[in-house]
């Protein structure tokens, strides 16, 4: 069966044509990315891609939305297009839909993609389990976090807003970073730290070097030094970025009964040269009691170019398996 693949974001929305069929992403096409700004609304985006893809757009889609799928309006943090699920078939032209959360796309991801797409991190280098839990966790303009379940008899993806859960630092280090974060923000959550945006927030609060001001700087700019090594504090956030992130990871680990963690997210996979030479593993191993079990766990990057559109085409086929 061809579906169109859609995965909408705050800056771009992408479309790709897709073959699903017994449950699964038989393929996925060259994706037409578009950027939202540029269109009035989904519908006139739709439009625009079908011209861009040279043929009539399929009546049956996987649609992921960056923002929680519930109620009349969906509304996305840095998109100013207003959806209606109710008004998706007619405005859209399509008989039949499947609506996600755009991070519960990646979860699906990750339970379809072959081995070729996840790549080691640490921990033992085994395949991700036939049964079980996997956390997934993504840093990007948020934090994104699902788990996805796997029985014999197949998977679900648990989407939920783990990035929001209170930030725990764990040296004198991160009690200073915590308490000038506090001074902003009335409740500092790890998506404060662990995001895209979040690198500022470490750089700003990392200890004076010296009497200089801070020069303002935007996150693009501060993870292009911080990744280059062009600038020893900006090398320093990131340095704790990673800290923080296989903190985080271990947690949400922890809580959710994992037998496995897969890192994804915009910057999950800008950073993976970078996490096998910094202190992830170590902290998130770091668990008392639970150490060996963490050391027993495998962590993993998703590799593949568009797990949201693999992932929104995954989860059509998975909710209309013939």
């Amino acid at each position: 069966m061809e579906i169109v693949a859609v995965d909408i974001g705050g800056t771009h929305a992408r479309f790709a044509i897709a073959e699903v069929g017994d449950g699964h992403v038989l393929s996925l096409g060259e994706p037409v990315t578009l950027k939202t700004a540029e269109h009035g609304s989904l519908q006139l985006a739709w439009e625009a891609a079908g011209e861009a893809l040279g043929r009539p757009i399929p009546r049956a889609a996987g649609i992921a939305i960056a923002t929680p799928i519930g109620g009349e309006v969906l509304k996305l943090t840095n998109n100013p297009w207003v959806i209606r699920p109710a008004l998706i078939q007619s405005k859209l032209g399509v008989d039949s839909y499947v609506l996600v959360n755009d991070f519960e796309a990646v979860g699906h991801a990750v339970a379809q993609v072959g081995a070729e797409y996840l790549q080691h991190l640490c921990g033992p280098d085994d395949p991700l389990p036939d049964t079980g839990i996997i956390t997934i966790v993504g840093p990007g303009t948020g934090l994104g976090v699902a788990h996805l379940l796997k029985t014999p008899a197949g998977y679900h993806v648990l989407p939920c807003e783990g990035g929001h859960i209170d930030f725990a630092p764990l040296d004198v280090l991160e009690d200073g970073i915590l308490k000038t974060l506090r001074k902003q923000y009335r409740r500092v959550s790890v998506e404060r730290i662990v995001s895209g945006p979040g690198l500022v927030n470490i750089y700003e609060s990392l200890p004076p070097s010296t009497s200089a001001a801070l020069r303002p700087i935007d996150d693009k700019e501060l993870w292009t030094a911080a990744l280059a090594g062009t600038d020893s504090r900006a090398a320093a956030a990131l340095d704790r970025f990673c800290l923080s992130l296989g903190a985080v990871a271990g947690d949400l680990a922890l809580a959710h009964g994992a037998k496995a963690v897969v890192i994804a997210g915009g910057l999950g996979l800008r950073i993976a040269d970078h996490l096998p030479r910094s202190g992830f593993s170590e902290r998130f191993v770091a668990k008392g009691r639970f150490e060996r079990i963490m050391s027993a766990m495998p962590v993993k990057f998703i590799t593949h170019p568009q797990p949201g559109l693999f992932g929104a085409a995954a989860a059509f086929a998975g909710a209309h398996r013939s």
